[in-house]
């Protein structure tokens, strides 16, 4: 089906989960676009089941609460940002409710997390004005940067540059693999006081980058 306008805005409401009991944070997709999965302030994840529209199990993460959530290559297993106690990130198997591995680093909350799509690589971003690279191999950030502001970022579609938007007022562009020697592109955008960036996705073509926003607007703005 080709998402045309008139298709948008043709469809309609199909089924409601009433699964939670306070705000539901995030949303996930697996790669294989055959669950998804949310994460919600009463503590709780909830995977659902796309091919027959219903919940196929809840867990719960009671002591460290969870925020935002990202599924890895792998269908049964994802990582996930805290809201209680630290802001450690965690990586957790969906299969036996087990952890296996914490990332430690931030110190403010986690404002953003982004799977590479190529590899087991994820980057993640706070209000502590960092930028952080991961490997899901290993507990020890992998590539630290300090920013002048709050970021939102995400990797694009092959997982070779990295954007992070800053202070909701320019997106800067990064080669993942030389990040250290700064961006290659900056874009600045006219700042709206009414609302803040919080969160920042590549078109699956990377030409363009939708910003989400606390307000009532999404913006867009091509990525070269």
């Amino acid at each position: 089906m080709k998402l045309t306008d008139n298709v948008l805005r043709s469809f309609r409401v199909a089924k409601v989960f009433r699964e939670n009991s306070d705000k539901i944070n995030c949303f996930d997709f697996s790669s294989n676009g055959e669950t998804i999965i949310s994460s919600s302030d009463d503590d709780s994840l909830v995977l659902y089941d796309c091919q027959e529209g219903k919940p196929k199990r809840t867990l719960y993460s009671k002591k460290y609460g969870v925020d935002l959530i990202r599924y890895t290559h792998a269908a049964n297993t994802v990582v996930y940002s805290s809201n209680k106690i630290d802001d450690t990130i965690r990586y957790l198997s969906l299969h036996d409710n087990k952890y296996i591995r914490y990332f430690p680093g931030h110190s403010k909350r986690v404002t953003s997390l982004s799977m590479s799509p190529v590899d087991d690589t994820f980057i993640s971003g706070s209000l502590d004005k960092t930028i952080r690279l991961w490997d899901l191999r290993s507990p020890n950030c992998q590539g630290l940067m300090h920013l002048q502001g709050k970021p939102v970022c995400s990797f694009d579609p092959e997982g070779l540059i990295f954007a992070a938007g800053i202070n909701s007022e320019m997106v800067k562009l990064y080669d993942l693999r030389s990040f250290d020697k700064g961006p290659f592109a900056t874009f600045k955008l006219q700042y709206d006081r009414t609302c803040e960036w919080t969160g920042l996705k590549f078109s699956n073509d990377g030409k363009l980058i939708l910003l989400s926003t606390n307000g009532g607007a999404v913006r867009s703005t091509p990525s070269s």
